[in-house]
């Protein structure tokens, strides 16, 4: 069956475009809104931007990884990650914004999510996994070890480790700390994963255009 052809748009591929937010807009907004569910935001072989004024976690990890997967176009992609865990995390005045390029007749499209914007309610996150490529924050750390080998952040008592099923170089480079504070975090991510993410305050939109003033930043 062909695709539909009005004006020279081919529907079928315009609705693929637009899954991944309509996707990210139905399982963050009603479930993840209303209570403690597990949650995976991996955006299609896209980046997305995380802007916060803190991020307190505890038992910290972090180790050296490959994201992999298809972009928009179906093709094949891999990117380094530097993937960071932790047991809990407490995260406030929270923004995730991610764009959808070329929506036919639209432009740009950008999806942003803001949480945890009011005094003492901050989003909270447990077993949670950031895949970073980017990142700009003020950071302190409580009893940090740096230079382990990836392969020796094992699992155990309830503390994060190596993600079950990451690409990691069990030889390659690592570190841990019992606790981590980020502040003025500038975030671009492939991935997050957790057990359980609450998210009080939730407001989520979408808008025309990108960059400056329309994404997290």
């Amino acid at each position: 069956m062909k695709s539909q052809v009005r004006g020279g748009t081919r529907w079928k591929r315009f609705a693929v475009v637009m899954v991944p937010s309509v996707a990210a807009t139905a399982a963050i907004g009603v479930g993840l809104a209303q209570g403690a569910l597990a949650a995976s935001f991996s955006i299609s072989g896209q980046e997305f931007k995380v802007k916060a004024d803190t991020l307190v976690g505890k038992d910290f990890v972090q180790y050296g990884s490959v994201d992999g997967g298809k972009d928009l176009e179906g093709k094949d992609f891999a990117a380094p990650v530097a993937v960071s865990g932790f047991s809990e995390a407490w995260i406030s005045n929270m923004c995730q914004s991610v764009v959808t390029p070329n929506v036919p007749f639209v432009g740009d499209v950008t999806l942003v999510l803001k949480a945890g914007t009011e005094d003492k309610k901050p989003v909270y996150a447990k077993d949670i996994y950031l895949d970073v490529s980017e990142l700009k924050a003020d950071a302190e750390f409580g009893n940090i070890d740096i230079g382990v080998a990836a392969g020796k952040l094992a699992k155990a008592d309830g503390k994060p480790g190596i993600q079950p099923g990451t690409k990691a170089n069990p030889y390659g480079f690592g570190q841990r700390a019992e606790d981590a504070k980020l502040s003025d975090v500038h975030q671009k991510a492939w991935a997050t994963t957790a057990a359980t993410f609450k998210l009080p305050n939730l407001d989520l939109s979408l808008k025309r255009g990108k960059g400056a003033g329309v994404e997290c930043y």
